[in-house]
């Protein structure tokens, strides 16, 4: 009981202690709060700063092993071009080689086979020898059946000249002019005018063309023909009346060539003859000479050819390059440029203008 009344005697100091206490606590919330918000912040900005560092740092390894890579990779990447480049040179003087063994062996067995041209001429050598030798048996023969002709129509022309001339054979009574009696013995013409007959002058008989034609058949000096039998004359008659074309125009369409289609003129087997033939084609001329260029650094030397609207002579328009759109101040309404209604962002506006310690922009 003791106690219970000490501290109801206590009890009016313990409010006013109460409130003295709750009111310097109130007095001082403000503070410590503030007091605590700058020992976060400072607390944070050390972790942020310390965690940015950190991240700079990491990001730096991962730059200087990504270049790293880069560079083995490029390296790897010239070394393996370098390569190819060597082989693929190494291939094309490979190819040439066997082009050039390919194309000789062609050319010698096909095209200039030595053997084969040597044994050609020879066989020409021989055949020139034999064709000579019986050409000139056919020249000595036709010389003799020449001097033969000129000497028979020599001799028939001398038998025709007596017979035109038997009137001056000599007489028992007159001697001719060729038989003059102060030489030892007649002269030959006397002798032949002696053994001819004298030409006669009466009318020789109409000969039969058709027993002329039979004798020529028989003694096979012509070949048989039958006799053409002459075109009978045209039929002199005016053009009738009515839509008939021309009779030349009817005869021409009449007696026209046939002109037979594609398809009825060339073989049925024809397309598979051409793909065969450009088989064999292909196959016999497969090699090339050009060398395979799979870079495109092969097309760097190669003159910029400019588009017809850039390199005229009214020269090179400005849209697309100066402006891109066209501008007409005239149609303004008002001088000014055109401002944004809504406000702009804070956050936006202070990119790339904070800094951090470390000189990089946040």
């Amino acid at each position: 009981m003791a106690t219970l009344a000490r501290l109801q005697a206590r009890l009016p100091g313990l409010r006013e202690e109460c409130f003295r206490r709750n009111r310097s606590v109130d007095e001082h919330r403000k503070k410590e709060y503030k007091a605590a918000v700058k020992i976060q912040s400072w607390f944070r900005g050390c972790r942020v700063r310390a965690y940015i560092r950190y991240l700079n740092n990491i990001i730096i390894i991962i730059q200087k092993w990504w270049r790293g890579y880069q560079g083995r990779r490029y390296f790897r990447k010239m070394v393996e071009t370098a390569y190819f480049i060597m082989k693929m040179n190494f291939y094309n003087e490979m190819a040439v080689r066997i082009q050039k063994r390919w194309r000789g062996y062609y050319d010698r067995k096909y095209t200039h086979n030595y053997y084969a041209l040597k044994k050609y001429l020879e066989a020409i050598s021989v055949n020139n020898e034999i064709v000579r030798k019986e050409l000139n048996e056919y020249a000595e023969m036709k010389e003799k059946e020449k001097k033969k002709k000129d000497l028979e129509k020599k001799e028939k022309e001398k038998e025709h000249q007596a017979r035109k001339m038997h009137y001056l054979l000599s007489t028992e009574q007159i001697a001719g002019i060729y038989n003059s009696p102060f030489s030892k013995s007649p002269d030959p013409m006397e002798l032949l005018l002696r053994k001819s007959k004298p030409l006669s002058h009466s009318q020789q008989p109409a000969k039969n063309h058709l027993i002329c034609e039979l004798c020529d058949w028989s003694n096979c000096t012509r070949s048989p023909t039958f006799p053409a039998a002459q075109p009978l004359p045209p039929i002199g008659r005016q053009k009738p009346q009515g839509p008939f074309r021309d009779t030349a125009e009817v005869l021409r369409q009449r007696y026209k060539p046939l002109e037979p289609t594609l398809r009825v003129a060339a073989s049925i087997n024809s397309l598979e003859k051409a793909r065969e033939e450009i088989k064999r084609e292909e196959w016999r001329n497969r090699v090339h000479d050009n060398e395979f260029l799979p870079f495109s650094s092969y097309h760097k030397n190669e003159k910029y050819d400019p588009s017809i609207h850039r390199s005229g002579k009214y020269g090179q328009e400005t849209y697309g390059v100066k402006h891109f759109r066209e501008v007409q101040p005239k149609k303004w309404i008002a001088d000014k440029d055109f401002q944004t209604v809504l406000p702009s962002i804070v956050l936006f506006e202070r990119f790339g203008k904070t800094y951090s310690r470390t000189g990089q922009i946040v």
